[in-house]
């Protein structure tokens, strides 16, 4: 029987890139989403993969929503957690508003949707969970205080629940995706993306499908002796 994978954020760049990778690999995915219908219409028409809405930062909402899908299609198997928004501002310029959102959806997101998973892994014996960590949560990123420190928190989420499922048979992993060529990143001017560009040792932005590649290895059978681990994919731009 198939392994069931949800995608957070599924629906487009990174996330549509990884629920493509895993269906390819057999397993039945669902996507994830949270406001754009037409959007999220078009990529079930497109990949024949089911998007369900919800917001991964309201506790009761992943709950009711992965209960849903666990009567729909079966019980989740392998969890990537790649939902994520930006709020970007200087500390002095940022609302509170804007800190809690980003934390709430990007790190709380990730425990939101472990907590609703993990139970069947468990019982299971086995489950994956993948993280969508970002290279300005290993190296920080100006203007971004509430981003690198959600995204600096998966990398310590990722660890510590690695040691509670290791026992049971679920790996937990995080991959850091450096600048990729995603609709996010397409709104950065491009004066200021050339500059990125130029401390990139390969040369180049990195490609949704790349960082698929990575999700894929790590939701597979190969991957089991692989937990607590972050996967810097990034052309070379930040090392430790």
């Amino acid at each position: 029987m198939a392994r069931v994978a949800i995608v957070t954020g599924g629906t487009r760049g990174i996330g549509k890139a990884i629920c493509e990778s895993l269906k390819a690999d057999g397993m039945t995915v669902v996507a994830n989403y949270a406001g754009n219908d037409e959007k999220a219409r078009a990529f079930t028409e497109e990949t024949g993969i089911p998007a369900y809405k919800f917001d991964v930062a309201d506790y009761d909402a992943v709950q009711a929503a992965c209960a849903k899908i666990a009567e729909d299609v079966g019980p989740i198997d392998v969890l990537v957690n790649n939902a994520g928004i930006t709020r970007d501002g200087t500390l002095l310029k940022m609302s509170q508003e804007d800190w809690m959102d980003v934390v709430n959806t990007n790190l709380g997101g990730c425990f939101n949707l472990a907590k609703a998973c993990f139970a069947h892994m468990r019982d299971q014996k086995w489950g994956r969970i993948i993280n969508i960590g970002s290279i300005n949560g290993q190296a920080g990123q100006y203007g971004q205080v509430n981003y690198a420190a959600a995204k600096s928190g998966i990398h310590g989420f990722t660890k510590a629940l690695a040691q509670e499922g290791a026992r049971f048979g679920i790996t937990v992993n995080a991959i850091a995706p450096g600048y990729i060529d995603t609709d996010m990143v397409a709104a950065v001017p491009e004066n200021v993306l050339e500059k990125i560009v130029a401390k990139i040792p390969v040369g180049r932005l990195g490609h949704a499908e790349e960082i698929a590649r990575g999700v894929s290895f790590l939701a597979s059978e190969d991957a089991g002796f692989v937990t607590g681990s972050t996967m810097s994919i990034n052309g070379g731009q930040h090392m430790y």
